[in-house]
């Protein structure tokens, strides 16, 4: 039994993949978190643009 436990604790099989897996999950939690602001940006600027251009009433 201690022989199948050293060998299970020294086993990295999987580490690797969930190094891979949290790479991943860091990655896209940043590109979630660039495209957040980008949005606001892009929001606000459409904002300003539509202030600036006559809506073309002719009140």
């Amino acid at each position: 039994m201690i022989d199948l436990l050293a060998a299970f604790r020294s086993s990295e099989t999987g580490s690797t993949a969930i190094e891979y897996g949290l790479i991943a999950a860091i990655i896209g939690m940043g590109i979630v978190y660039s495209l957040t602001n980008f949005q606001i940006a892009l929001t606000d600027l459409f904002g300003v643009v539509q202030s600036q251009v006559p809506d073309g009433s002719t009140e």
